[in-house]
Protein backbone atom coordinates (compact mmCIF):
# COMPACT_ATOMS: atom_id res chain seq x y z
CA UNK A 1 0.00 0.00 0.00
CA UNK A 2 1.55 3.66 -0.81
CA UNK A 3 0.44 4.96 2.72
CA UNK A 4 1.40 8.75 1.67
CA UNK A 5 -1.49 9.25 -0.70
CA UNK A 6 -4.09 7.13 1.55
CA UNK A 7 -6.60 9.35 2.64
CA UNK A 8 -5.80 8.63 6.04
CA UNK A 9 -2.76 10.21 5.50
CA UNK A 10 -4.37 13.42 3.37
CA UNK A 11 -7.63 14.30 5.51
CA UNK A 12 -8.64 15.11 8.88
CA UNK A 13 -12.49 13.51 8.53
CA UNK A 14 -13.46 15.64 11.15
CA UNK A 15 -13.43 19.00 8.72
CA UNK A 16 -15.90 17.36 6.62
CA UNK A 17 -19.57 17.09 6.65
CA UNK A 18 -19.24 14.38 4.38
CA UNK A 19 -16.91 12.40 6.25
CA UNK A 20 -19.20 9.40 6.23
CA UNK A 21 -18.29 8.86 1.80
CA UNK A 22 -14.46 8.02 2.89
CA UNK A 23 -15.58 4.79 4.79
CA UNK A 24 -14.42 1.57 3.19
CA UNK A 25 -12.00 3.42 1.13
CA UNK A 26 -8.41 3.52 0.85
CA UNK A 27 -7.38 6.03 -1.82
CA UNK A 28 -9.14 9.36 -2.48
CA UNK A 29 -9.92 8.82 -6.23
CA UNK A 30 -12.04 5.84 -5.03
CA UNK A 31 -14.49 8.41 -3.79
CA UNK A 32 -15.28 10.21 -7.22
CA UNK A 33 -18.28 8.47 -8.20
CA UNK A 34 -20.18 8.59 -5.07
CA UNK A 35 -20.25 12.18 -4.55
CA UNK A 36 -23.53 13.08 -6.35
CA UNK A 37 -25.64 10.15 -4.53
CA UNK A 38 -23.68 11.07 -1.48
CA UNK A 39 -25.08 14.43 -1.62
CA UNK A 40 -28.71 13.40 -2.45
CA UNK A 41 -28.76 11.32 0.75
CA UNK A 42 -27.44 13.63 3.04
CA UNK A 43 -28.99 16.52 2.00
CA UNK A 44 -31.97 15.06 3.27
CA UNK A 45 -30.86 14.82 6.39
CA UNK A 46 -29.49 18.17 7.26
CA UNK A 47 -31.73 19.73 9.98
CA UNK A 48 -33.95 22.62 8.69
CA UNK A 49 -33.16 24.72 10.83
CA UNK A 50 -29.66 25.48 9.52
CA UNK A 51 -30.09 24.72 6.19
CA UNK A 52 -32.61 25.62 3.27
CA UNK A 53 -33.16 23.51 -0.14
CA UNK A 54 -33.57 26.37 -2.86
CA UNK A 55 -33.40 23.91 -5.82
CA UNK A 56 -33.61 20.44 -6.29
CA UNK A 57 -31.25 18.81 -4.74
CA UNK A 58 -29.47 21.91 -3.58
CA UNK A 59 -28.87 22.74 0.34
CA UNK A 60 -27.35 26.05 1.34
CA UNK A 61 -26.87 26.54 4.89
CA UNK A 62 -28.69 29.60 6.34
CA UNK A 63 -25.59 31.09 7.69
CA UNK A 64 -23.69 30.67 4.31
CA UNK A 65 -23.32 34.17 1.93
CA UNK A 66 -24.24 33.31 -1.88
CA UNK A 67 -24.08 36.37 -4.26
CA UNK A 68 -27.27 36.47 -6.37
CA UNK A 69 -24.50 36.23 -9.44
CA UNK A 70 -23.74 33.02 -8.98
CA UNK A 71 -25.19 29.68 -10.39
CA UNK A 72 -25.58 26.47 -8.54
CA UNK A 73 -26.72 23.32 -10.14
CA UNK A 74 -27.55 20.04 -7.80
CA UNK A 75 -26.69 18.31 -6.35
CA UNK A 76 -24.61 20.36 -4.23
CA UNK A 77 -24.28 21.10 -0.19
CA UNK A 78 -22.88 24.79 0.54
CA UNK A 79 -21.84 24.62 4.19
CA UNK A 80 -22.47 26.98 7.31
CA UNK A 81 -20.44 30.15 7.05
CA UNK A 82 -19.61 29.54 3.28
CA UNK A 83 -19.15 32.34 1.04
CA UNK A 84 -19.82 31.38 -2.93
CA UNK A 85 -19.03 35.07 -4.46
CA UNK A 86 -19.69 36.73 -7.45
CA UNK A 87 -20.42 34.32 -10.92
CA UNK A 88 -19.27 31.23 -9.28
CA UNK A 89 -20.32 28.60 -11.42
CA UNK A 90 -20.98 25.11 -9.71
CA UNK A 91 -21.87 22.68 -12.10
CA UNK A 92 -23.27 19.50 -9.10
CA UNK A 93 -21.90 17.13 -7.36
CA UNK A 94 -19.82 19.51 -5.08
CA UNK A 95 -19.50 19.63 -1.44
CA UNK A 96 -18.20 23.14 0.07
CA UNK A 97 -17.41 22.68 3.39
CA UNK A 98 -18.03 24.99 6.70
CA UNK A 99 -16.41 28.92 6.02
CA UNK A 100 -15.15 28.00 2.40
CA UNK A 101 -14.60 30.24 -0.25
CA UNK A 102 -15.87 29.76 -3.67
CA UNK A 103 -14.83 33.07 -5.07
CA UNK A 104 -15.10 35.05 -8.14
CA UNK A 105 -15.46 32.91 -11.97
CA UNK A 106 -14.31 30.08 -10.18
CA UNK A 107 -15.94 26.33 -11.16
CA UNK A 108 -16.43 23.43 -9.66
CA UNK A 109 -17.92 20.10 -10.54
CA UNK A 110 -17.62 16.81 -8.71
CA UNK A 111 -15.77 17.77 -6.03
CA UNK A 112 -15.28 17.62 -2.04
CA UNK A 113 -13.89 21.53 -0.07
CA UNK A 114 -13.30 20.27 3.47
CA UNK A 115 -13.88 23.16 5.57
CA UNK A 116 -12.46 26.39 5.16
CA UNK A 117 -10.82 25.81 1.48
CA UNK A 118 -10.17 28.89 -0.12
CA UNK A 119 -10.51 28.77 -4.39
CA UNK A 120 -11.18 32.62 -4.37
CA UNK A 121 -10.19 33.97 -7.88
CA UNK A 122 -10.48 32.35 -10.98
CA UNK A 123 -10.24 28.44 -10.31
CA UNK A 124 -11.32 25.57 -11.85
CA UNK A 125 -11.98 22.50 -9.40
CA UNK A 126 -12.96 19.28 -11.07
CA UNK A 127 -12.93 15.70 -10.08
CA UNK A 128 -11.30 16.82 -7.22
CA UNK A 129 -10.87 16.77 -3.07
CA UNK A 130 -9.34 19.81 -1.36
CA UNK A 131 -8.37 19.60 2.52
CA UNK A 132 -8.80 21.22 5.46
CA UNK A 133 -7.62 25.19 5.18
CA UNK A 134 -6.07 23.85 1.38
CA UNK A 135 -5.54 27.24 -0.75
CA UNK A 136 -5.06 27.82 -4.86
CA UNK A 137 -3.93 30.84 -5.78
CA UNK A 138 -5.55 33.09 -8.35
CA UNK A 139 -5.53 31.07 -11.49
CA UNK A 140 -4.65 28.03 -10.79
CA UNK A 141 -6.40 25.04 -12.08
CA UNK A 142 -6.91 20.87 -11.61
CA UNK A 143 -6.62 19.40 -14.93
CA UNK A 144 -8.93 16.50 -15.02
CA UNK A 145 -8.42 14.78 -18.08
CA UNK A 146 -5.36 13.49 -20.04
CA UNK A 147 -4.55 15.32 -23.37
CA UNK A 148 -4.67 11.61 -24.92
CA UNK A 149 -7.75 10.54 -23.07
CA UNK A 150 -6.51 7.25 -21.52
CA UNK A 151 -7.32 6.36 -18.53
CA UNK A 152 -5.34 7.76 -15.74
CA UNK A 153 -2.23 6.09 -13.73
CA UNK A 154 -1.36 7.66 -9.85
CA UNK A 155 2.23 8.29 -9.89
CA UNK A 156 2.81 7.17 -6.32
CA UNK A 157 5.71 7.22 -4.43
CA UNK A 158 5.89 3.44 -3.83
CA UNK A 159 4.06 1.82 -7.19
CA UNK A 160 1.99 3.24 -9.82
CA UNK A 161 -1.63 2.85 -9.42
CA UNK A 162 -4.21 2.27 -12.54
CA UNK A 163 -7.18 3.96 -11.86
CA UNK A 164 -9.24 3.01 -14.86
CA UNK A 165 -10.85 6.09 -14.46
CA UNK A 166 -10.55 8.94 -17.14
CA UNK A 167 -11.15 11.78 -15.13
CA UNK A 168 -9.23 12.87 -12.09
CA UNK A 169 -8.02 15.98 -10.68
CA UNK A 170 -6.00 16.63 -7.87
CA UNK A 171 -5.89 15.80 -3.99
CA UNK A 172 -4.80 18.15 -1.80
CA UNK A 173 -4.10 17.64 1.82
CA UNK A 174 -4.62 19.62 4.75
CA UNK A 175 -3.20 22.67 4.75
CA UNK A 176 -1.99 22.90 1.16
CA UNK A 177 -1.10 26.25 -0.51
CA UNK A 178 -0.60 26.22 -4.52
CA UNK A 179 0.84 29.40 -5.77
CA UNK A 180 -0.59 31.40 -8.45
CA UNK A 181 -1.28 30.68 -12.03
CA UNK A 182 -0.20 26.94 -11.58
CA UNK A 183 -1.81 23.93 -13.22
CA UNK A 184 -2.34 20.35 -11.28
CA UNK A 185 -2.52 17.55 -14.07
CA UNK A 186 -4.45 14.82 -13.87
CA UNK A 187 -3.68 12.44 -10.88
CA UNK A 188 -1.77 15.11 -8.73
CA UNK A 189 -1.64 13.78 -5.34
CA UNK A 190 0.13 16.84 -2.61
CA UNK A 191 0.97 15.71 0.89
CA UNK A 192 -0.16 18.03 3.73
CA UNK A 193 1.03 21.40 4.43
CA UNK A 194 2.57 21.61 1.47
CA UNK A 195 3.58 25.19 -0.83
CA UNK A 196 3.40 24.84 -4.85
CA UNK A 197 5.13 27.61 -6.30
CA UNK A 198 3.45 30.36 -8.36
CA UNK A 199 3.28 29.16 -12.36
CA UNK A 200 3.72 25.69 -11.50
CA UNK A 201 3.24 22.45 -13.86
CA UNK A 202 2.80 19.84 -10.91
CA UNK A 203 2.20 16.08 -11.57
CA UNK A 204 2.60 13.11 -9.95
CA UNK A 205 3.25 13.25 -5.69
CA UNK A 206 4.38 16.01 -3.48
CA UNK A 207 5.65 14.89 0.04
CA UNK A 208 3.91 16.41 3.03
CA UNK A 209 5.76 19.15 4.97
CA UNK A 210 7.31 20.37 1.16
CA UNK A 211 7.76 22.92 -1.17
CA UNK A 212 8.04 22.54 -5.00
CA UNK A 213 9.56 24.42 -6.67
CA UNK A 214 10.02 22.70 -10.31
CA UNK A 215 9.69 19.10 -11.22
CA UNK A 216 13.24 18.54 -10.05
CA UNK A 217 13.45 20.40 -6.97
CA UNK A 218 11.11 19.41 -4.23
CA UNK A 219 12.39 20.44 -1.22
CA UNK A 220 11.38 19.99 2.49
CA UNK A 221 10.27 22.65 4.43
CA UNK A 222 12.80 23.15 7.23
CA UNK A 223 15.64 22.74 5.21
Amino acid sequence: MNEQITISALYDLNETIAADIFKDCTYPWEVLAKIGDFIKELGKTLPEDEYEQRAEDVWVAKSATVYPTAYINGPCIIGKEAEVRHCAFIRGKAIVGEGAVVGNSTELKNVILFNKVQVPHYNYVGDSILGYKAHMGAGSITSNVKSDKKLITIKAPDMPIDTGIKKIGAFLGDGVEVGCGSVLNPGTIVGRNSNIYPLSSVRGFVPAGSIYKNKTEIVEKNQ
